[in-house]
């Protein structure tokens, strides 16, 4: 029996979901964007050359621009939507998306102005739905091309969360399943303010031992704004936590530690973000946690001076400095 996908999105990750959602038989793709000309670039060429070039899309894909075509028979959606824009698009569908179907999410970030997570953007917009979250070290550059990696899908429903990893689960990509969707989402999120802080480190040329340094901080400042919320401490040591904060700290596909070098180098955030396709999320990520840190009273003295580079002109040497002549303490 043919299970149906939809993925909402043609970005790099949304392609990357498509391709591994494809890989089986038994399933079903089609990627919905909302660019007409980009999707049928895509879907008559096979490829999205603008993000990911030189990777081919399987027969089993179906690219449109049309919502009730990409829908069509569809039982399971994926949110692979920026932050930024999933309310609006998801506003913009909603009479598409009346059936309760199971949704997703594959994003990374938080929405400025209410701080929620997707999870809740969707529920908000769509009504009471199950939702997983899919997270970990996944960047789409790697996994489009088969390139070993390892997620965790999670969700409240357990069962929906071994569906989703029977669904994406291939001999190159690995699923764990996991019960903590606040935690896995928020490392999500969080990890792209510590990339941008491991970026500016990077771009002063500072060397290994002050971006381990930035890296193991930052997960503390992570582990320590999540239980606050309500996530498990032990999903920030794992896959969607420091997982994920490694790839996006280390490697040359990230964008948030790219505008972090870039930043580190003397270019202004406005300079950066005019010369940029996709999303660096941890951009606004870092403007609304900042926010809710102050507000809530949580130390986040890495957070704080990533914010200050990004939105209060502070150069990054001197966010440097502020970070090294803290009061001293104990680990």
């Amino acid at each position: 029996m043919t299970t149906k996908i939809t993925v909402l999105g043609n970005g790099a990750m949304a392609t990357a979901c498509a391709i591994l959602l494809a890989e089986h038989p038994d399933q079903r793709v089609s990627m919905w964007g909302r660019n007409p000309e980009h999707a049928d670039q895509i879907q008559q060429t096979r490829e999205n050359k603008r993000l990911l070039p030189g990777v081919s899309l399987h027969e089993r894909i179906f690219v449109t621009a049309e919502i009730e075509l990409a829908l069509k028979d569809s039982e399971y959606i994926v949110a692979a939507i920026p932050t930024q824009f999933l309310r609006k698009s998801l506003s913009d569908m909603r009479p598409s998306l009346n059936r309760n179907r199971p949704m997703i999410s594959v994003i990374k970030g938080i929405e400025n102005e209410t701080f929620m997570r997707p999870s809740e953007i969707i529920t908000e917009v769509l009504g009471s739905r199950a939702v997983v979250a899919v997270g970990g070290p996944s960047h789409a550059e790697e996994i489009s091309r088969r390139m070993p990696a390892t997620v965790v899908a999670a969700s409240g429903d357990l069962g929906l969360a071994r569906q989703v990893q029977k669904m994406f689960n291939t001999e190159r990509f690995r699923v764990y399943t996991n019960l903590d969707l606040i935690g896995v989402e928020l490392a999500a999120a969080l990890k792209n303010v510590i990339a941008i802080a491991a970026g500016i480190s990077d771009g002063l040329g500072y060397g290994d031992n002050a971006k381990s340094s930035l890296m193991t901080r930052g997960l503390v400042e992570m582990t320590r704004f999540g239980q606050r919320f309500g996530a498990e401490p032990g999903t920030f040591t794992g896959l969607a936590g420091m997982g994920d904060l490694i790839t996006t700290c280390v490697s040359p596909f990230g964008r948030n530690r790219g505008v972090g070098v870039r930043l580190g180098k003397g270019e202004t955030l406005q300079q950066i973000l005019a010369s940029m396709d996709a999303v660096a999320e941890g951009v606004a990520t870092a403007k609304s946690v900042f926010d809710v840190a102050e507000q809530e009273g949580i130390e986040m003295p890495i957070t704080t001076e990533v914010y200050r580079v990004l939105y209060e002109g502070r150069s990054a040497s001197d966010a440097t400095r502020s970070l090294m002549l803290r009061p001293l303490r104990s680990e």
